[in-house]
């Protein structure tokens, strides 16, 4: 139990683990769960819509934007006939039969986009999933699968306030250019 002072002063008793600690917690509970990383299915490619939106990263504070945000032309080009074009790969995680998180690469011009022989990421778990460990591992298999498939690099965008961030620096990324929100990252295989 954690005390915490209200602006009066006094204490209040609190149920809510500071956020590093409750990340770190997680890490150990992430490192135990069994997580099966695989291929999707065509079945499920339908499924990627679901997790752009699982993807769009809302600071702390914002409202969450309408689902139907993904149907902007700009969104769209992540899923639209996934399976069907140059550099479309996608993996993702199962927790007790359940598909918990995707990450998936396209060759495309989205935000990430540094040349037409680079595949693009995105990545994206469930909220209850996150901070596990498991996206790293998503990104780990598929750097690996596109270095067997004879790419050179993969590159992705984060918005800089991104928690996850540091995620893709642990993983290899590294920053080439920036923008205002965004940083553009490679990471050379």
């Amino acid at each position: 139990m954690y005390m915490h002072k209200t602006i009066t002063g006094q204490s209040k008793d609190r149920f809510q683990m500071p956020r590093k600690m409750l990340r770190q917690k997680l890490r150990l509970i992430g490192e135990y769960m069994q997580v099966e990383i695989r291929p999707i299915k065509n079945n499920e490619t339908t499924r990627l819509k679901e997790f752009l939106y699982e993807a769009i990263y809302i600071p702390e504070g914002v409202k969450a934007p309408q689902k139907d945000i993904i149907e902007r032309p700009e969104l769209r080009v992540y899923t639209d006939d996934f399976g069907t074009k140059q550099g479309d790969n996608c993996l993702v995680a199962v927790v007790d039969n359940k598909i918990v998180g995707a990450v998936w690469t396209r060759i495309m011009n989205d935000y990430g986009h540094v040349d037409n022989d680079t595949p693009s990421f995105a990545v994206s778990l469930y909220k209850d999933y996150r901070s596990q460990g498991i996206g790293t591992k998503l990104m780990k298999k598929m750097l690996s699968l596109l270095k067997t498939q004879g790419y050179k690099k993969a590159s992705l965008a984060v918005q800089k306030a991104n928690y996850a961030l540091s995620m893709y620096e642990k993983v290899g990324f590294h920053t080439v250019d920036e923008n205002e929100e965004e940083y553009i990252m490679v990471c050379e295989l």
